[in-house]
């Protein structure tokens, strides 16, 4: 048997006034969707932990089947272990966002305008982390380089209690509430603003009509990760395919096999095909499972763009689902593929929400013959399947 998770990262949202009181999910096109609706068990999952804040990470531990309860050390520490970083017992890993403020004179009264910089290119990021690093780093904060907008402060003997806001929480929104109370975190924020704002590459994303990355932003702050190995927890072997330093942390973590894919890129354009190649390839290596994870939708939910996050899920539909099944099918086993979303990240308030999810359980050669279900927030809620602990799916999806 082989098993599938498709994860539309934040695919799940509100119904929407412009939609005329639909969701994406029910307004896009998705005929690979609509087809397996109708022999598959749909539900809802709640994958965030009362108490606990609607992260990615937090709900993909979940989704994998690890409780955020006992396992959740911090979203930063899951990255660090991405992008090879060998942290202490005593580090303190903080995510370390290049984000887009205004031009208010005051530090503390400017408002953050983007949590993604125009989702900035690693190239560039780079060139502006380097700059930053030969400019702030000490013996106690050290900077690396990961993805795009996201990347990684790691602080020797820090404080794991300092006020940390995710930046996508908080677009639009003057941001002296929300800063570190930390004075050494905060210098550093403000200084990087001073060293950022006018720096070739931010004047050249100007006059590109592209958003500046113009300030640092802490957040996500966590200690070494802790998980156990995922075969060993449910006796198959794993991969993972994203990319996101988050995701692939958490497969490194629990000894999965985590694939690199040129082009995948976290955005609406990323390498579909190449993701679809490498699951199926770890599946063709003798792995049973693979965890396919898309960004887009997320990405689009934060933007408050509604068109794209419609084509972000049509393109899931079209670019995923699709060709994995065609994959799968090739193969000639038995196998199982459950479609759903970590968390919702409505339009309306660009940011996540701890709402259950729908999730979709499809078996190939299983009839069920549900002839007006589909998948959608709505019908998922009908069904009647609900799942309380988000981490039960896993071990419901494997049969154990």
């Amino acid at each position: 048997m082989k098993y599938v998770v498709v994860l539309g990262d934040g695919m799940a949202d509100e119904p929407v006034e412009k939609l005329g009181g639909k969701t994406p999910l029910e307004i896009a096109n998705t005929p690979n969707i609509d087809k397996l609706a109708k022999d598959s068990e749909i539900g809802l999952v709640s994958t965030i932990p009362n108490n606990m804040s609607p992260g990615s990470d937090t709900a993909n531990l979940s989704v994998l089947g690890y409780d955020p309860k006992k396992y959740y050390t911090g979203r930063s520490p899951l990255e660090a272990v991405s992008i090879g970083v060998d942290l202490l017992e005593t580090d303190i890993s903080l995510r370390c966002n290049i984000v887009t403020l205004d031009s208010t004179q005051k530090y503390k009264d400017k408002k953050i305008l983007d949590h993604s910089a125009s989702e900035i290119s690693t190239e560039e990021a780079k060139v502006l982390i380097d700059y930053v690093k030969e400019k702030l780093e000490t013996e106690e904060f050290k900077y690396y380089v990961g993805t795009s907008y996201r990347h990684l402060l790691v602080w020797d003997k820090g404080d794991i209690n300092v006020n940390c806001t995710p930046p996508h929480d908080i677009l639009g929104k003057s941001i002296g509430d929300y800063l570190p109370d930390n004075e050494k975190l905060l210098d550093m924020m403000e200084r990087s603003y001073e060293l950022l704002n006018n720096h070739p590459i931010n004047i050249e994303r100007k006059n590109k009509g592209l958003n500046p990355a113009n300030s640092l932003w802490f957040w996500g702050a966590g200690t070494k990760p802790i998980l156990t190995s995922f075969e060993e927890k449910f006796g198959v072997k794993g991969g993972m395919v994203s990319a996101v330093d988050l995701l692939k942390g958490i497969a490194i973590s629990a000894d999965m096999k985590s694939v690199d894919v040129e082009g995948a890129n976290g955005t609406l354009h990323t390498n579909y095909k190449g993701k679809v190649e490498a699951a199926l390839n770890i599946l063709r290596e003798g792995y049973e499972f693979v965890y396919i994870h898309i960004e887009a939708p997320d990405e689009c939910g934060h933007q408050g763009n509604l068109e794209d996050k419609i084509r972000a899920i049509e393109l899931i539909d079209e670019k995923v689902i699709e060709p994995v099944l065609n994959g799968l099918e090739q193969m000639g086993e038995e196998y199982k593929l459950v479609v759903l979303p970590d968390h919702p990240t409505p339009i309306s308030i660009r940011t996540h929400t701890s709402k259950p999810v729908p999730y979709m359980i499809y078996e190939n050669g299983t009839k069920k013959g549900n002839k007006d279900i589909l998948y959608n927030e709505k019908d998922a809620a009908d069904s009647g399947h609900f799942i309380s602990e988000g981490y039960e799916l896993m071990k419901y999806f494997l049969g154990k």
